[in-house]
């Protein structure tokens, strides 16, 4: 290879709209409260016959029925429609942590202003994987997803926040 390196973070010239001389939906801005939740791995269990049978735990199924409650009531409140099939998506991810109470009041003041990050689970690529939730809401496919950006920071009030933006 010759030359300089693309800057993959330097914006697309010419967005997907642009391109096709329409206009671009707005940013879409999910807000799912309460701790954030990775997904969780797939579980094995066992049919009245025996066979394995591969099943998504509890606990998932029910933070992923959340998430996408609160896509369809954030797409209604931004009078969006599912982005078209096709459409590049980016996503920015904040996930807010509530600081833990064992550490000192001093700790936990220097947390909320950023000086601490969270460094226990869920790991960002497990929260990244609730997006499945939001296939037939929001999008189409999550393969439409072609950039992430992803935080953990802790907060006052845990949540996860999702912007969803064409290209």
């Amino acid at each position: 290879m010759t030359g300089a390196a693309p800057d993959l973070f330097a914006p697309a010239p010419v967005s997907h709209f642009a391109a096709r001389n329409e206009a671009a939906p707005s940013v879409l801005r999910i807000e799912v409260p309460g701790e954030p939740r990775g997904k969780g791995r797939p579980r094995i269990g066992r049919l009245a016959n025996g066979r394995p049978i591969a099943f998504t735990d509890a606990k998932t199924v029910s933070y992923e029925n959340l998430v996408r409650y609160a896509a369809k009531e954030a797409m209604v409140a931004a009078g969006l429609t599912m982005f078209p099939a096709g459409v590049p998506l980016t996503i920015r991810m904040l996930a807010s942590f509530t600081v833990p109470a064992s550490k000192s009041k001093a700790w936990q003041r220097a947390a909320l202003a950023g000086g601490h990050r969270p460094t226990k689970k869920p790991d960002p690529d497990n929260v990244l994987k609730v997006i499945d939730a939001l296939n037939g809401v929001v999008w189409h496919d999550d393969v439409q997803v072609v950039e992430v950006s992803i935080s953990k920071v802790y907060a006052a009030e845990p949540g996860l926040v999702i912007e969803v933006r064409p290209l």
